[in-house]
């Protein structure tokens, strides 16, 4: 749907709302969908700017909350982050994106990052992606 290079020095939380940009998914007729009913995402993901910018955008959120972060919270009253069965199921549907990740990195020149340039990275990137989608039978869903 979306990649974007980033500094390996740069955390990920602080590139959600980007990548979430440059998402686009042509439905059956109109614009593009800009907007996720939904973002799942790892405890790497559950800072309050993100948070609070999901709630802004109406877009509901199925992001553990790290221990670090829960530890704070009990000391300081606030309200719970709802992380109960039905969002803990939900959760369970991330593996398809790290198993995606996993046949990227099957990849030589993505695993290894040998590009030189970040556009050629981001290309290959792009063509392992399109690839590895044509060959796993989704591509022919509308």
């Amino acid at each position: 749907m979306a990649f974007l290079l980033t500094p390996g020095q740069s955390a990920d939380t602080s590139w959600l709302q980007a990548t979430l940009a440059e998402i686009r998914v042509q439905g059956a007729a109109g614009r593009p969908r800009t907007r996720p009913d939904r973002v799942m995402a790892d405890k790497g993901y559950p800072s309050k700017a993100n948070r609070a910018w999901l709630r802004e955008h109406g877009i509901a959120a199925t992001i553990p909350e790290r221990d670090d972060q829960i530890a704070h919270r009990r000391k300081k009253r606030g309200r719970p982050i709802e992380f109960g069965d039905h969002q803990k199921t939900r959760y369970r549907g991330r593996n398809v994106v790290e198993r995606c990740f996993g046949k990227l990195k099957q990849w030589r020149g993505i695993a290894m990052r040998s590009d030189k340039t970040a556009r050629n990275y981001h290309a290959g990137l792009c063509l392992a992606a399109t690839l590895h989608w044509l060959t796993s039978g989704f591509s022919n869903t509308t």
